[in-house]
């Protein structure tokens, strides 16, 4: 059986890779991948006869799994009501035309000065929303600012980049730091924020300025200003856009101040800034007709929320803890630091396999690998997982599929990965390990 699991987890991991290619969505792939490493798991330990009728007369108090996947799935169930939130959340803004109140105010056609605005708003927006979010704002404003398509893509990879640069310094900014602050790898906020935002501004400035080189002089031509009906037929004023926009923004930035005062879950912090931001929106849009007021409201967004990423966070995360519960994770980690030892190339490793493969499971991983130690690089807290945090953030700039921003840019303007490889995978590597370097340099 102890085979058998790493086959199974194996085999599923392929199918996610290749989820495009087998025309499988990675959700499905993942769920039966978490599910199936379960079974194995609870069969291995005996979890059958005897103790499946335990669990039908007197519940599962006392079985042998039981401490471990309640455990996981308390862990599991935090981060993903986290993100549901977030997602409402930042839909409702949307709804509203909300992210207009920043996109509206870029005039400027200089290419190199357009990047540079670019860049650093993705930077400090995917900080505050998320970078599979903010790509997919951005993605929708560069379209608005540049007709020629070879040179949109470009402004996209580097919006890629800055996206998972800015998400790697922000408790809320990237799915793998959120699951490093929930489960209290990095429980101080603001000693995250302190350490990591100059390597990650290092990982986007590198590049950034190599590129402006490249552009310098160029000015670029906007397409037709044409709007879509939904924007003539929205039923909302400045007022109400502006205010959901701050309200969301700020219900964003409360919850890990919640966290900090309350020590109740993240997650908890994120609800109660979605219930407040419910209410709001009910009480402005109370006066309306049905039709309008169902397509921003909170209940008519959440038809819009992305179930599957969540399914697929589910299921991925429930494999790798069947895999430390069996011991896997632990051997990993004793097999890096007999072959490599020292805990920052271990990372970089890390940071570049996450490129190849999601960083979701390569974190949770992690997290399965190495305990949380009273002091030292293994402390909450400590180096080892701020540096975990930037380089699974980051590394997976390198590929265009190495980040959920990634995928969804190349979903979105149909960026070919040859070509992303031939001009944006240098970039992201050199911004990559030149960030590494400075926060070695910092810390080490």
């Amino acid at each position: 059986m102890s085979i058998l699991i790493i086959v199974v987890f194996v085999l599923g991991y392929i199918a996610i890779a290749l989820e495009h290619n087998i025309k499988i969505d990675k959700a499905a792939s993942a769920l039966v991948t978490g599910m199936v490493c379960w079974a194995l798991y609870v069969f291995t330990i005996g979890g059958t006869g005897h103790e499946i009728q335990h669990v039908i007369e007197h519940g599962i108090d006392g079985i042998n799994y039981r401490n471990g996947l309640v455990h996981h799935l308390f862990d599991i169930g935090s981060i993903l009501f986290f993100l549901m939130g977030a997602m409402t959340i930042v839909e409702l803004v949307d709804a509203h035309e909300g992210f207009a109140v920043i996109t509206n105010r870029i005039k400027t056609t200089n290419a190199v000065t357009l990047i540079w605005i670019i860049c650093v708003l993705t930077f400090f927006l995917s900080a505050i929303l998320d970078n599979l979010t903010t790509t997919i704002v951005m993605v929708s404003l560069l379209r608005k600012l540049i007709k020629e398509k070879e040179m949109r893509w470009l402004f996209v990879g580097m919006v890629v980049v800055s996206a998972n640069a800015g998400g790697a310094w922000s408790p809320i900014g990237d799915v793998t730091t959120t699951m490093l602050w929930i489960k209290g790898q990095l429980p101080h906020v603001g000693q995250m924020v302190v350490d990591l935002i100059i390597p990650s501004l290092v990982a986007m400035i590198v590049p950034l300025g190599i590129l402006s080189y490249t552009l310098k002089g160029k000015h670029l031509e906007r397409p037709m200003k044409s709007e879509g009906v939904e924007h003539y037929i929205n039923p909302t004023t400045q007022n109400e856009r502006i205010l959901v926009f701050v309200l969301g923004v700020c219900g964003l930035l409360f919850v890990p101040v919640f966290k900090t005062v309350t020590h109740l879950p993240p997650f908890m912090g994120m609800m109660l800034s979605l219930g407040v931001l419910w209410i709001v929106t009910e009480v402005i849009h109370r006066a309306k007709n049905k039709e309008d007021k169902h397509e921003l409201s909170v209940i008519g967004v959440l038809q819009k929320i992305d179930v599957a990423s969540v399914l697929f966070f589910l299921g991925i995360l429930l494999a790798v803890a069947a895999l430390q519960e069996f011991g896997h994770l632990n051997e990993l980690a004793a097999a890096l630091d007999q072959k490599i030892g020292n805990i920052y190339a271990i990372n970089v490793v890390i940071g570049f396999l996450s490129s190849i493969v999601d960083n979701v499971p390569l974190v949770a991983a992690a997290q399965g690998m190495y305990e949380i130690q009273p002091e030292g690089v293994f402390a909450a807290g400590g180096k080892f997982w701020e540096f975990l945090a930037y380089c699974a953030g980051v590394g997976g700039s390198s590929l265009i599929i190495g980040s959920a921003a990634g995928v969804a840019a190349m979903g979105l303007e149909r960026i070919d990965f040859i070509w992303y490889l031939k001009k944006i995978s240098w970039l992201a590597i050199i911004g990559y390990l030149c960030g590494a370097a400075t926060y070695f340099l910092m810390y080490a």
